[in-house]
């Protein structure tokens, strides 16, 4: 299994025992979460570079792997992508760099499926 297929098993995995737990809060957290970047004023490509950005800046791989998945997804291209990168850079220092190199390994897996 690649690295796509893992995270996303996982993911899909744990959202399923989480979700039957019935709990209010945590199911509306959850929809909040995906109406927030449903297209609106910004289209969904714009929401996702946010994300990403923000994910790497808090230093969350699994944010990191998500929304690499949404961008590509949603089309963005691998200039694009390292624009991204750069912006979170900046943000975030020199600590976002371990992150940075996960990000682009997950990219590469994107594109190459």
């Amino acid at each position: 299994m690649n690295l796509i297929e893992e995270f996303n098993a996982y993911r899909a995995k744990m959202n399923e025992k989480i979700m039957a737990e019935d709990n209010k809060v945590i199911k509306r957290f959850f929809n909040l979460d995906t109406n927030a970047y449903s297209e609106g004023a910004l289209d969904v490509k714009t929401k996702e570079m946010i994300g990403l950005a923000c994910s790497m800046v808090l230093r969350c791989d699994d944010c990191i792997k998500y929304h690499l998945g949404k961008s590509h997804e949603a089309g963005l291209k691998k200039e694009e992508i390292f624009e991204v990168f750069s912006i979170a850079m900046i943000i975030g220092g020199s600590i976002v760099i371990p992150h940075l190199r996960r990000a682009v390994e997950y990219w590469e897996e994107l594109e190459n499926q």
